[in-house]
């Protein structure tokens, strides 16, 4: 099931959480090479992690980790604006209509479905939050999954950084994105509704609307 969580609750589902960060660790600094830090734990994070971002996490059968996604505002600090100014000419993303999104990861073996999971993840808190658009610095080797997801992304500006290129884009979830989605993650949408509210601890609507009938 997917969850939404503050990091500030993040102590609430400790193997949740790091799974997460180990999982992160093994695709970003094994699989893929970036340079990132691990701790002593075998777990990658980096300052924006402190910074009370929202993860949206798929949790397997098992409790652990199935794949993840990380967001902020923009109307804060972001890693597109903090370091990656160049691939956008110097412009400052930022809008309360815009989140930024990074740290895209799958765990090792992942069920054919997560991808499609936080695709609908990302497409409820966009719905919900009544945002417009999500901005993130991605790897181009992440494309194939971006077009498998329906997403791909309006190429803002590429560069090479410390030897990689690297590339910013603006992402959107359509209505008409979401039944495609849905069908792949293997849910309906009234399931999708309810793990949003069941994580904000809020009474879906639809919920509300069978007891009154």
């Amino acid at each position: 099931m997917l969850h939404y969580i503050y990091a500030e609750d993040l102590h609430l589902f400790p193997l949740l959480r790091d799974t997460m960060f180990r999982d992160r660790a093994d695709q970003f600094k094994r699989r893929l090479g970036w340079a990132v830090k691990v701790n002593a734990r075998g777990e990658e994070r980096d300052e924006y992690d402190d910074m009370n971002p929202l993860y949206v996490i798929w949790e397997r059968a098992d409790g652990t980790h199935g794949g993840s996604m990380r967001f902020l505002p923009t109307t804060g600090n972001t890693m597109v604006n903090d370091h990656f100014p160049h691939l956008t000419d110097g412009v400052r993303i930022e809008s309360p209509l815009i989140w930024e999104c990074t740290r895209f990861c799958l765990a090792p073996k992942a069920e054919r479905n997560v991808t499609a999971a936080l695709t609908l993840g990302a497409g409820e808190l966009m719905e919900e939050f009544k945002l417009e658009h999500y901005v993130g610095v991605f790897d181009p080797r992440m494309e194939r999954i971006y077009r498998l997801m329906g997403l791909s992304p309006d190429v803002i500006g590429r560069a090479t950084h410390e030897g990689e290129e690297i590339g910013v884009g603006l992402w959107e979830m359509t209505p008409e994105a979401f039944a495609p989605t849905l069908e792949r993650a293997g849910v309906d949408r009234e399931t999708s509704k309810r793990w949003f509210y069941q994580s904000f601890e809020m009474t879906p609507p639809f919920v509300e609307r069978r007891e009154i009938a």
